[in-house]
């Protein structure tokens, strides 16, 4: 992919998401998705809680899913590149200011698990403005579930297939992820001014 396209970036100002195929192509995305086995059989992935500081707790009801934070030297200095080409084009076609990037690894296990609607951001926060999610799930079916639904009018819900993306602003777009029935692995990258 090369990368989002000017009427892309109009699309996420305008509507608030833009959603596409082809983000890191076949022959990283395919990598990326080895990569995320490894790290899951490895025991380097650990449970997602939800709340911050002393309220912070695991909530399966909540979000069921595991996670890892991925650093710009690691296994995935790849797809970190990718995703910070992504930030510097949004800076250049959107004018966003985007300084920072945050990137996690996911895996939601084939036990039903999910992630109740909520959003990324919290209006007014710059701490992060924008969401980028990639798929790594190759040979995803209907019936395994693990669709990410986006509450717009109407609402969109997207497969978590290999390399399919969606990019939108964090702060106004509540999103959720339906219960997995089969192993479900994504990349996020969360974009800040600060």
């Amino acid at each position: 992919m090369d990368g989002l396209s000017s009427r892309d970036i109009e699309t996420l100002g305008e509507a608030g998401f833009v959603v596409g195929e082809g983000f890191l192509g076949p022959s990283l995305a395919s990598a990326a998705h080895a990569k995320a086995v490894e790290h899951l059989a490895a025991g380097m992935l650990a449970r997602a809680g939800v709340r911050r500081g002393a309220d912070h707790h695991l909530d399966d009801a909540v979000r069921g899913d595991s996670i890892e934070w991925l650093d710009e030297l690691g296994d995935f200095s790849d797809v970190w590149a990718r995703f910070d080409e992504l930030r510097l084009q949004l800076n250049e076609l959107g004018f966003l200011g985007l300084r920072r990037c945050e990137l996690q690894l996911a895996h939601y296990p084939a036990t039903g698990a999910g992630y109740q609607r909520h959003r990324d951001a919290f209006p007014g926060d710059d701490n992060r403005r924008i969401t980028a999610i990639v798929y790594l799930n190759p040979s995803w079916q209907p019936e395994h579930g693990g669709e990410l639904t986006v509450f717009v009018d109407p609402p969109l819900t997207l497969e978590p297939r290999l390399d399919t993306f969606v990019v939108f602003r964090s702060e106004l777009i509540e999103h959720e992820v339906r219960p997995s029935r089969a192993e479900r692995f994504a990349i996020t990258a969360w974009y800040s001014a600060r």
